[in-house]
């Protein structure tokens, strides 16, 4: 997957987005999520939102995903491709 990287929340946050346009099954992002460890504390058809590996993740449908605190840009990457991959 390619991906661009934004910072976000002061660098303490960076956001991959997918370069192609995603349109994820947030039900299955859900159990993905919680399969991955996460512990989920907001689900709906917007987004989700989860603690996972000490951050919290937040999965939109159209492909994106942030992490916060993270400001390591290849990390972001590896993460959120894993993640987009198991949603997909």
């Amino acid at each position: 997957m390619r991906f661009t990287t934004a910072r976000l929340c002061g660098g303490e946050a960076l956001m991959a987005i997918s370069a192609d346009i995603l349109d994820l099954d947030m039900l299955k992002a859900k159990n993905v999520a919680e399969e991955m460890g996460g512990t989920v504390k907001q689900s709906d058809d917007m987004m989700l939102l989860y603690d996972w590996n000490g951050m919290e993740v937040t999965v939109y449908p159209l492909g994106k995903v942030m992490f916060y605190p993270l400001q390591d840009k290849a990390l972001c990457i590896k993460y959120a491709t894993d993640i987009l991959e198991r949603i997909k």
